[in-house]
């Protein structure tokens, strides 16, 4: 009797391996429909230079734009109530950015600058001339860059949970694979929504912690809409966009030459409040910060009386310097 070959192993195995990606695309894709089923598009949308946005409006009166995070969507602001109580006095304008929610991401790449020009293209189209820009974690560069880029537009600026400066952190490198095309491509529509849903409850903790996550976010928030291929290569082109897009905007935080406004959680786990919040307040002669004692990363959820008054302050620091 002859001994097999050696690779005998080899095409059973591919062909294993082939049909558990196959299994895991199918979970997917069907999982990503049912998400989109459960949460439909709840605003409008505009396009603006090809890319075509979700975006929501609550009250009138002076302009309030609301940036999100990494990872999120326009439910983040809507589940934790400072809209609510901000539409009472302005316009609030809340656009789901590239790639989250049900707006469209191209591919490029994707800086807090390419956002910021897009933003304010969408802002220009809603007619909105001047503004109060809130950016939360990484909205919070869209929101600097757009201040920089267009500061006839943004008067009021208000930071919240932000990265200002480039430090190591392990995020960015764990998500560099799934950011890079074909290989990420692979990745989001296979194995990782799956790796997702199991990590994402102890993410979403980390978020939080060491408080609690609200009550409310846990219902109205909808996580699943968090793992859907795009949503995932958005997330990820983020992770990794994050230190290196510091290196170069935080050579121009001098520049900003409006109230500026910092509020953040004192136990925040995800930006140091000392190397992030607390540098750039010492830095900005014109700004005013806030720590929250005992809060963590998603301030606006865990103290939003404080990020209200942020937004407030920053109006009362405007009006002062123009009187």
């Amino acid at each position: 009797m002859t001994d097999r070959p050696r690779t005998s192993w080899l095409i059973p195995a591919l062909l294993g391996s082939a049909a558990a990606l196959g299994a895991s695309a199918l979970y997917a894709v069907s999982r990503a429909r049912e998400a989109e089923r459960r949460t439909p598009p709840i605003g409008d949308f505009i396009t603006v230079d090809g890319v075509r946005l979700h975006y929501v409006e609550r009250g009138q009166g002076e302009a309030l734009v609301l940036i999100h995070g990494n990872g999120t969507m326009i439910q983040d602001f809507l589940s934790s109530g400072i809209v609510e109580d901000l539409a009472q006095r302005f316009r609030v304008i809340l656009i789901d950015r590239p790639g989250y929610g049900y707006s469209d991401r191209p591919r490029g790449v994707w800086t807090p600058r390419a956002h910021a020009t897009l933003f304010q293209k969408a802002l220009q189209h809603l007619g909105v001339t001047q503004a109060v820009v809130l950016g939360h974690s990484w909205g919070a560069l869209v929101a600097v860059a757009l201040a920089l880029q267009a500061p006839h537009l943004v008067h009021r600026l208000v930071l919240a949970s932000g990265y200002y400066y480039p430090t190591l952190r392990a995020d960015v490198v764990l998500a560099s694979p799934s950011a890079i095309p074909i290989l990420g491509d692979l990745l989001r529509h296979t194995v990782s929504p799956m790796v997702g849903r199991a990590l994402l409850p102890a993410m979403i903790k980390g978020m939080f912690a060491p408080a609690a996550i609200p009550e409310r976010f846990d219902r109205e928030f909808p996580t699943d809409m968090m793992l859907r291929p795009l949503q995932l290569r958005a997330s990820a082109e983020d992770a990794a966009m994050m230190t290196p897009v510091t290196v170069e905007l935080q050579r121009h935080y001098r520049d900003l030459d409006l109230p500026v406004a910092v509020v953040v959680g004192g136990a925040d786990q995800i930006a140091d409040v000392g190397r992030q919040s607390q540098r750039l307040h010492d830095e900005l002669p014109n700004s005013t910060l806030i720590v929250v004692p005992g809060m963590g990363h998603m301030i606006h959820h865990l103290a939003p009386a404080r990020v209200i008054e942020a937004v407030e302050l920053a109006s009362k620091q405007s009006r002062a310097a123009a009187a």
